[in-house]
């Protein structure tokens, strides 16, 4: 599915996202992470092997919510919802953490702050449907 522009900018943006995954027993994992873009997928660079990752090698269903500074013309603050489908691949997360630090954090800072990081992890998360409150979302008044 192709992640439109509107929805791409708020993803490009500095809003911290909330991340859901499953727990084995089904109860929902909550995390929070910084996101990217590339091309239509959504990526979140891990350093250790987390929970969100044991949690999408079993099951790869995942939910990524990013809120924006916008109101719509009804006065509700917009939020971003991308339900997808997440494959993990080793590798790589440091330097797209260090690309995601320059908006997050600022355009001069070394992240992560540490000699020779481990490899990591990056998630790249197929967007399968999009929902929420703002212009990415056909419901939206």
């Amino acid at each position: 599915m192709r992640i439109p522009d509107e929805a791409r900018d708020l993803l490009k943006g500095d809003g911290l996202a909330t991340v859901v995954t499953l727990d084995p027993d089904g109860t929902p994992q909550v995390t929070v992470a910084w996101v990217g873009l590339d091309g239509d997928e959504v990526v979140i660079a891990t350093m250790p092997d987390q929970r969100k990752l044991r949690n999408l090698r079993r099951d790869p269903r995942i939910v990524v919510t990013v809120h924006a500074t916008t109101r719509n013309t009804a006065g509700l603050t917009e939020y971003l919802v991308l339900y997808g489908r997440a494959r993990i691949t080793e590798g790589g997360a440091p330097e797209l953490l260090q690309e995601l630090a320059h908006t997050y954090i600022g355009p001069h800072v070394k992240f992560p702050p540490m000699p020779n990081p481990p490899p990591g992890f990056i998630t790249h998360v197929k967007v399968e449907r999009i929902g929420g409150v703002g212009p990415w979302s056909p419901e939206t008044p």
